[in-house]
């Protein structure tokens, strides 16, 4: 049997009892590192197991597929995933991989962000599609996150915003010489993540775009999580202009775009917001509008 196993939030002990009963027995345990971190290290894994765990870095888990598989079928190998198996579709792809080889598998799900974002106070049927917001870097500044984001706010919908993981990341010179060199692990911020958005609500401003769509400015009320489910968890609420400029401390981050909320929404969230938010939110709609028309041929992937 392949087991693909959700390890919640990132603490040895968010495991579930039938996630523990069977890492313990199996023969070769994987633990996935890329999509996501553990906050707590390898080694408290391990500790917490009894067992070594392999690392499995973006590089074998796209190109050492059969090694990970290898045997299945005659004995239990365990895939551990931070967070829930299907927050990536990395892992989906995984399991297409194993019904190929007619190797059975087996899910054991957990807690992810995906659903832990509610800690903020936001109801989660409230949300609408997830976005992911990529580093930038001189030549390539993808922006397809943005006319997402903007379509969920003319739906009256709030957005979570998954912010850049860099871990293991070839650079570009050693591609060129066919010699493996990688950029140091860098994790996005809120702050990074907010000066971003306001870069391009600003071109997007000078670019002349507007139409009848719905308001987006860097005095938006936004909600920055950090190391949601640890006991560092820090949530802060503030208008985009002044998320540029918190400091919400280690990854991972995450960051919200809310839409109008619900008077339930907003009393919870107050306790994250140094001033008034509901005086906040009245500033917003009183600013001079930024307008966005969606342009309904740009490209959809981020």
């Amino acid at each position: 049997m392949f087991y693909v196993i959700g390890l919640g939030l990132g603490d040895p002990k968010d495991i579930t009892v039938k996630g523990l009963e069977i890492v313990k027995r199996c023969e070769r345990v994987y633990l996935e590192s890329y999509t996501s971190i553990l906050t707590c290290g390898q080694e408290k894994l391990e500790e917490f197991y009894g067992r070594p765990l392999i690392l499995a870095d973006r590089e074998l888990v796209e190109t050492g597929t059969d090694d990970i598989l290898e045997n299945a079928h005659l004995v239990e190998v365990a895939f551990l995933v931070v967070g829930d198996p299907f927050g990536a579709t990395t892992h989906t792809d995984l399991l297409l991989r194993a019904k190929e080889k007619n190797i059975p598998f087996q899910v054991i799900h957990n807690a992810s962000i995906m659903n832990a974002v509610g800690c903020c106070g936001l109801q989660l049927y409230h949300f609408g599609e997830t976005v992911s917001i990529p580093y930038w870097n001189d030549v390539f500044q993808p922006d397809s996150f943005f006319d997402k984001i903007i379509a969920n706010l003319e739906h009256g919908l709030h957005t979570l915003c998954l912010l850049d993981i860099r871990v293991k990341e070839p650079t570009l010179e050693s591609l060129m010489r066919k010699k493996r060199e990688y950029e140091p692990p860098r994790f996005m911020s809120c702050r990074e993540a907010a000066d971003q958005l306001v870069q391009l609500i600003h071109k997007r401003k000078q670019n002349g775009e507007s139409g009848h769509h719905h308001l987006f400015n860097d005095r938006n009320v936004v909600i920055g999580l950090a190391r949601v489910g640890h006991d560092t968890q820090q949530i802060k609420a503030c208008t985009l202009k002044e998320m540029k400029q918190a400091d919400l401390g280690d990854p991972l981050h995450s960051m919200i775009i809310p839409a109008d909320m619900h008077p339930v929404e907003t009393e919870f969230l107050q306790q994250f917001c140094d001033e008034n938010l509901e005086e906040l939110q009245k500033k917003t709609r009183e600013e001079p509008a930024i307008i966005f028309k969606l342009d309904s041929t740009s490209n959809s992937n981020n």
